[in-house]
């Protein structure tokens, strides 16, 4: 495991230095993977071309954590015991090519992970702002507000993914934790999107399938998966900006629909409410919930973000109804959270926030749970490039059996995180 790491490291650091030797690593409709990516959720858009030929952009990430939890429960079933140490040091690996005017392509490779130690590729897309491919001037006005993305990627359901960290892309997140049920998922598709005077627009369709294979299933190989989206997004002066969207994403038939539990990177946090014989890979999503429904899904997110000079607040609504294929009958699960977070100091190099996030869910035995999270961070970013938070998390469990392991569960404690990100 050793060898590996270290061979990927190296080759990380190789191809890093290649890429900053460029003299431009700017492209264009790109949202930067530093500092400046903060509170950008779609790629802008932009018809100005700065393409004077194909470049490649080589970019990545690494992440470190500290972890200072303790967890309980009624005592039914016994915890692992854990202690205070670090993490598993996680990282990516980003390629960013600008092929065409107008046509750019994205890989993301994860480099190790909780779940794997070894590299793989999370996904990548094509996106195409100009048709000049097939001919100068082809469809000129409309793409000027129309963007097209093809490829095995991460789906555009929410906002609430473009403030999540991304494996050891942890950047844009002011905490070190995601929300308790992470909608997040990779399915091979299409999105199609419109934006126009802060009004934005997005329909989509996916195979709803996270591993890609021919192999039939009852009769079928899978079905589909449709997104839409529709919001505003202004920057009505200098101090102020408001945005809010809804979303939905719904699948008819799909052997295994994968939207709260796709993430293969994993918790941050490790081991937290798992049972003695839990092992790093086996158990990598600790502290999150999975409403396990893996078919016939529809799920709403509404999402408002406002921000007023240093003082930002972004908000999840989050609404999910299916069933597991054993199941006959669909079960709704119910995400509220709200995130208040204060920059400050010079270019908002500073900051201090604080999330409260709730769950209610039916389970599959009839059981009403609620898992709910108190978390309180602050960061500094020691240049644009290196970010350093600290955080206090708090999460409790109330519903389940006395037979579960998270009948009375909680776990709560400190995190630190180093983040690399260019």
């Amino acid at each position: 495991m050793r060898s590996i790491i270290k061979n990927a490291v190296c080759a990380t650091l190789v191809l890093a230095g290649l890429g900053l030797n460029a003299q431009d690593r700017n492209l264009d409709n790109y949202r930067q993977p530093d500092k400046r990516g903060i509170n950008v959720f779609e790629a802008p858009k932009d018809s100005v071309s700065n393409f004077d030929g194909l470049k490649v952009r080589i970019g990545g990430s690494s992440t470190l954590q500290y972890q200072a939890v303790d967890h309980s429960n009624s005592g039914a079933v016994a915890l692992k015991d854990i202690g205070y140490n670090f993490n598993l040091a996680t990282a990516n690996l980003d390629l960013d090519v600008a092929l065409f005017d107008g046509i750019r392509m994205h890989l993301r490779t994860y480099l190790s992970s909780r779940h794997h130690p070894e590299p793989y590729v999370k996904g990548g897309y094509f996106q195409i702002d100009k048709l000049d491919f097939i001919r100068e001037g082809f469809m000129e006005e409309v793409m000027k507000y129309v963007t097209i993305k093809v490829g095995h990627m991460e789906n555009n359901y929410g906002d609430a993914h473009f403030r999540r960290t991304d494996n050891a892309q942890a950047m844009y997140n002011p905490f070190v934790g995601n929300l308790i049920m992470d909608a997040f998922t990779t399915e091979v598709g299409g999105e199609v999107y419109f934006q126009k005077n802060g009004f934005i627009s997005m329909v989509g369709i996916s195979n709803g399938k996270l591993n890609q294979a021919v192999n039939e299933v009852d009769g079928s190989t899978g079905g589909a998966s449709f997104l839409a989206k529709l919001g505003y997004d202004k920057q009505r002066t200098e101090d102020l900006r408001y945005r809010i969207t809804g979303s939905v994403y719904t699948t008819g038939y799909v052997p295994n629909s994968y939207l709260y539990n796709a993430d293969r990177a994993g918790s941050r946090y490790y081991f937290v409410m798992e049972d003695e014989n839990a092992s790093t890979s086996g158990n990598f999503r600790s502290g999150r919930y999975n409403p396990d429904m893996r078919n016939q899904i529809t799920a709403f997110m509404i999402n408002p973000f406002v921000k007023y000079r240093g003082l930002e607040f972004f908000g999840t609504f989050e609404h999910t109804s299916g069933k597991a294929n054993t199941e006959t009958s669909k079960r709704t699960a119910t995400q509220y959270a709200g995130e208040l977070v204060y920059r400050f100091g010079h270019d908002e190099n500073y900051f201090l926030g604080g999330r409260y996030n709730v769950v209610n869910g039916e389970e599959m035995s009839g059981d009403d749970i609620e898992i709910s999270r108190f978390q309180l961070g602050a960061g500094w970013f020691m240049t644009k490039n290196i970010l350093a938070k600290v955080e206090y998390v708090n999460q409790q469990y109330s519903g389940y059996p006395t037979t579960n392991i998270l009948n009375d569960g909680e776990f709560k404690g400190l995190m630190l995180e180093a983040v690399i990100s260019f």
